[in-house]
């Protein structure tokens, strides 16, 4: 009985399969059956894995607009953003991902989008010299998804995204703290050195850090001890 259960059940599949197929096949030949939802996805998906990325959002676009309620729509925004991503637009691939998030808090390819919005900051992100807006946000990202999907496979994956992530902002802040001690600016490169300390331990500049803290606070001191002495001679001066 189980048996047939199967059997059957693998009957549907290919049967569901085979049309499917059709419905893509009708679609190329006979342009009044654009309207199959399952032809407009189908069509929608081989363009995509053909590499013509706006010719697949012009089909699941028509799909979700034309089928908003159809069970394919939902894949269909998906393939939306996907393909700007792929395309390496990533900020309309940020807007498509987060319109999904919107539109969809609770559905299963939650942990995918939240992974696939630190990716799209991820790929964004400057050298340590640069900027670092891009990187803080693929962090924030990588990190709302661990923090929410801790058992994801994709957290996984965005925690060593993370870990580079941090080690980046850490750096820069590093680089901008050594240059203001160079230029003798020992208070701001105190205080970028103290947020390494207090917010990026662990991620392999513990020693450099611990360094330059004491040293810059060393020098600090000394220029108290100059403006002092410096004080004391004025006050003498009759």
């Amino acid at each position: 009985m189980a048996g047939k259960r199967i059997k059957s059940g693998v009957i549907f599949l290919v049967l569901l399969l085979l049309c499917c197929i059709s419905a893509c096949s009708l679609f190329r030949r006979d342009p009044m059956v654009k309207n199959v939802p399952e032809a407009l996805y189908a069509r929608g998906a081989s363009e995509f894995q053909d590499g013509y990325y706006k010719k697949a959002r012009e089909y699941f676009t028509r799909l979700k607009d034309e089928h908003p309620l159809h069970s394919l729509a939902i894949l269909a925004e998906l393939g939306i953003a996907d393909s700007f991503f792929t395309d390496k637009q990533y900020m309309e691939a940020e807007n498509a991902y987060n319109e999904f998030l919107n539109m969809h808090p609770n559905n299963e390819n939650i942990p995918y989008v939240l992974y696939q919005l630190g990716m799209c900051h991820y790929n964004l992100k400057g050298t340590i010299d640069r900027d670092q807006t891009e990187t803080i946000k693929a962090r924030i990202e990588f990190e709302r998804l661990i923090t929410r999907f801790p058992d994801s496979k994709f957290s996984v994956a965005a925690g060593k995204l993370l870990r580079e992530c941090k080690q980046e902002i850490a750096e820069q802040e590093f680089y901008v703290g050594r240059f203001y001690f160079k230029q003798k600016k020992y208070q701001a490169a105190l205080g970028r050195f103290e947020n390494i300390a207090r917010n990026y331990a662990n991620i392999g500049l513990d020693y450099k850090i611990e360094y330059y803290i004491n040293e810059t606070k060393r020098k600090l001191a000394e220029e108290e001890k100059v403006k002092k002495d410096a004080g004391e001679k004025q006050k003498k001066k009759p």
